[in-house]
């Protein structure tokens, strides 16, 4: 039997639609692409070509493994975030777009420092903030810290292939115990922020990734209390902290903010209009 690229196409999509998963076409397209080593477009320009049985057998193998939920970025070991594309593993949480709102803000506020400054990226997981920032912002430096030894493997092999390793270092620990004694321009994270008995209830591709980057705690909070907390030991005068939030928490953290002694405070929406970031001075 011959198999085109657009009747292999075809099955997966039939296959994945009749389990459910949310993108079907997009998923079957990426994981196809990943197998032959191309560019999606490509898939429609040679619609018609017919693949090698080897490349037919690593596919299906591919969509029977999404068929359980395996999220397709740890199909592929990839990600796309901020126009890079990173290498990502069941260790780490997937980058979302979301995310890029939150480092957007702190790279602008590092391109407007003298020097670009220095910055602090607490959970770091795949690096995927830090090194983008650092990429946009030639003149910064960071120090991103993880619990996750695992997860700092990922964050050092992104480093390397985006040549910023001479600009960041990585630690291993709990939030800012790595950091005792440095003060920073900016410190910036993106916390677990999942309340404790909700994480049950995500999505099923969510819950293959690692509960140590999703669990905020009985409220979701916790990561907040304790950031906030510490933050004002380690942040120069006029340096900034930003963090992501989930639904339904911009006003609490913001309040949070308030009574730590930040001003300035505010609270950005992603692209779907949602209350995703919420930053502050230190003064």
């Amino acid at each position: 039997m011959k198999y085109s690229i657009k009747n292999v196409l075809s099955d997966a999509t039939q296959r994945l639609s009749a389990q459910k998963i949310d993108t079907p076409r997009l998923d079957a397209e990426i994981l196809l692409a990943h197998v032959l080593n191309c560019r999606r477009l490509t898939l429609y320009i040679d619609s018609e070509k017919i693949l090698p049985l080897e490349s037919v057998l690593r596919f299906n193998d591919l969509i029977n493994r999404r068929l359980k939920k395996i999220p397709v970025a740890y199909l592929t070991g990839t990600k796309d975030f901020m126009g890079l594309t990173f290498a990502v593993n069941e260790n780490v949480l997937v980058p979302r777009p979301d995310t890029e709102i939150l480092t957007e803000l702190v790279g602008e506020f590092l391109r407007e420092r003298v020097g670009g400054g220095i910055f602090a990226d607490l959970g770091t997981g795949s690096g995927a903030i830090a090194i983008s920032i650092l990429k946009f912002v030639k003149s910064a430096r960071a120090m991103a810290v993880d619990i996750s030894e695992a997860a700092l493997s990922v964050a050092k092999f992104n480093a390397e292939k985006f040549h910023v390793a001479d600009r960041i270092k990585f630690l291993c620990g709990d939030l800012f115990a790595p950091l005792e004694g440095k003060i920073f321009d900016a410190i910036v994270s993106n916390p677990p922020y999942i309340p404790t008995n909700e994480l049950k209830t995500l999505q099923a591709e969510v819950q293959r990734e690692p509960k140590l980057a999703l669990d905020g705690g009985a409220d979701g909070l916790n990561f907040y209390r304790r950031i906030l907390c510490d933050a004002p030991r380690f942040l120069v005068d006029g340096g900034i902290l930003a963090v992501e939030v989930g639904i339904n928490q911009s006003s609490v953290v913001k309040n949070l903010f308030l009574a730590t002694g930040f001003v300035d405070v505010e609270i950005i929406k992603d692209l779907s209009g949602l209350e995703r970031v919420v930053a502050g001075k230190f003064s």
